[in-house]
């Protein structure tokens, strides 16, 4: 079997993509697997610009996920500009959280008290700092009324963070 993602022959294993219908996934290699959970390495994740246009939704939304999570390289953002999705498969995509609960980059269900990793470097507005890629933000508290939405103290700071640019620890 191959994987769905990057089209690697060998084992592969299923791989829940949250948000949609249930037991909805996609068959992805250790490799996916190991990247999707941790750090991405860009140049594995060319293969998106083949595997964005496959027929089921599933491997659709992870594709989009994992587009918007490696927007910092030109490339990956020329490919979700070009990537068009129907109404409802947006709504999956942009749908983390099947409950509507908070959830980090991948999918991994937040829970108050958590300590979460930052993906991206983030201008802390107000505040005259950037807070770091990498930057460990531990005991996070959860937005009630808004599941994109964690607070936690960065640099002594405590500030609101969107929940697509994290990843639990």
């Amino acid at each position: 079997m191959s994987c769905d993602l990057c089209s690697a022959d060998g084992s592969t294993r299923f791989f829940a993509v949250v948000g949609g219908p249930e037991e909805a996934g996609v068959q992805i290699c250790d490799t996916c697997q190991t990247q999707i959970e941790g750090e991405l390495n860009p140049d594995h994740w060319r293969c998106l610009a083949s595997s964005m246009w496959a027929q089921e939704p599933a491997v659709q939304v992870l594709a989009t996920r994992l587009l918007a999570r490696l927007a910092e390289n030109d490339w990956a953002r020329d490919l979700a500009d070009q990537l068009w999705l129907d109404e409802e498969t947006r709504a999956w995509a942009d749908n983390e959280s099947a409950g509507g609960g908070h959830v980090d980059s991948n999918g991994a269900a937040l829970a108050a008290g958590d300590n979460v990793v930052l993906i991206k470097d983030l201008p802390v507005k107000g505040a005259g700092f950037t807070a770091k890629r990498g930057t460990a933000v531990r005991g996070i508290s959860l937005v009630q009324d808004n599941p994109e939405h964690i607070e936690g103290r960065v640099e002594g700071q405590r500030i609101v963070i969107l929940t697509k640019f994290v990843k639990k620890k």
